[in-house]
């Protein structure tokens, strides 16, 4: 029997996992293991795909659309679950499977249903065009309660062969993007198309903006920041305040550059992604970050982040189970949560907290086929990066189940 036929017998099951953590309810543990082993649909769930109704649609970083697929599900709770297509042969375990049962989607494994779900319907402003003739869904996604918008395709930790985080998809995909204008999008579209999307009263609470890194400018990473000054100014052009809800995800800029950024736009969020809490592992993963800005003076500027953003507005993301990667990672689960844990509580000490994502080793990623940690190892760190949290006094607003869905530490924060 092979390594990937036989796994089930090596770790505790999802039932098990359920009874060993009763202070995490058993439909986010169900959302951590999808995210860990990822989803297949048969062909009775994707005939319930109404492309008139559900969101298929994606444009987002080295992704094009696919085509009759779901985007993303919500369980009976409304929140959010967003995970890759998956096989066994990319994960080493089974994937979970969406099917059709009575009409209805479901989640289920080992042929047994689990949990019914929702394919994400779309927003009004994806059948829109822009004044240009641009199709609005391609300027700006939507989730089921915020508007993503994707600045640039390019993360430039690539340019230098190796630099590039080693868990991260987009490496596969890379292209040389030196020629590349630093900003993708037509401003005009995107302001035009915020604009048409908050006319839909009460499907939108936040904007979030991302992008890959861009090294470039007078002092590194000066180019970044110009160019999203220029976005938020473009998006701020709808709102009457000067603030308005908005969280950005990018790299960790220094003191006059974040103070900058602050004072021209009206940013409220920022998330400078960390992506994972060892000085070490860092450095090994994310070469790039490391040579650029280093893991100590990435928390440094995490804490004087909070100084200009307040706390409960400032976080950071990392790649749960990334840590236990091989061959230099943490050798044991209980060694790789103990060191984890002990950082996410010097940074929460500071202000900061973080939001964990669910390690997949994804295919055209330095790490893929590797092994990820088990569903008990995930358990473990969402509640303690979640008692950290609360121990701390760190409001849970700014990634929660609403905004996000993509970590399943911050869906604590609504218990």
């Amino acid at each position: 029997m092979s390594e990937q036929e036989n796994w089930r017998e090596k770790e505790p099951s999802l039932k098990e996992v359920i009874v060993n953590n009763p202070e995490v309810p058993p439909l986010m543990l169900l959302k951590a293991d999808v995210c860990r082993r990822g989803i297949t649909y048969t062909k009775a769930a994707l005939d319930l795909v109404d492309s008139n109704i559900h969101q298929t649609e994606i444009k987002y970083l080295f992704r094009e659309d696919k085509g009759n697929v779901p985007v993303a599900l919500s369980p009976r709770d409304g929140s959010s679950l967003i995970v890759f297509l998956a096989t066994n042969a990319e994960t080493g375990r089974d994937p979970y499977v969406v099917d059709a049962l009575d009409g209805i989607p479901y989640i289920f494994d080992n042929g047994e249903p689990i949990e019914e779900v929702h394919y994400w319907t779309k927003p009004d402003y994806y059948s829109q065009k822009t004044s240009r003739g641009t199709e609005m869904w391609k300027v700006v996604n939507a989730r089921p309660q915020r508007l993503d918008i994707d600045t640039n395709d390019c993360c430039h930790f690539w340019d230098k062969p190796g630099g590039g985080c080693k868990y991260c998809f987009a490496a596969g995909a890379y292209n040389d993007a030196k020629n590349l204008p630093k900003c993708r999008l037509n401003l005009d579209d995107l302001r035009e198309t915020v604009g048409a999307a908050l006319k839909q009263k009460g499907r939108f609470s936040t904007i979030m903006l991302t992008g890959g890194s861009i090294l470039s400018g007078k002092e590194v990473l000066d180019d970044e920041v110009d160019m999203y000054i220029e976005v938020l100014q473009a998006v701020g052009a709808n709102f009457k305040t000067r603030r308005f809800p908005s969280q950005l995800v990018a790299t960790a800029f220094n003191e006059r550059q974040l103070e900058r950024l602050h004072e021209k736009t009206g940013l409220m969020g920022y998330t400078p992604d960390i992506e994972v809490l060892n000085a070490e592992k860092f450095k090994w993963i994310c070469p790039g970050k490391e040579e650029f800005v280093g893991y100590h003076e990435w928390k440094r500027r995490l804490y004087h982040a909070v100084d200009v953003f307040g706390k409960g507005n400032v976080n950071t993301g990392i790649v749960g189970g990334v840590e236990t990667a091989t061959p230099y990672g943490f050798k044991t689960e209980e060694e790789a949560l103990r060191f984890t844990l002990e950082e996410a509580e010097e940074l929460a000490e500071h202000g900061v907290s973080c939001a964990a994502s669910i390690w997949q080793a994804s295919p055209g990623s330095v790490f893929r086929n590797q092994k990820t940690p088990t569903l008990d190892y995930f358990a473990k760190l969402m509640h303690g990066l979640d008692e950290i949290r609360r121990k701390n006094d760190i409001p849970p607003f700014l990634d929660d189940y609403k905004r996000c869905g993509s970590h399943p530490n911050t869906d604590l924060g609504r218990m």
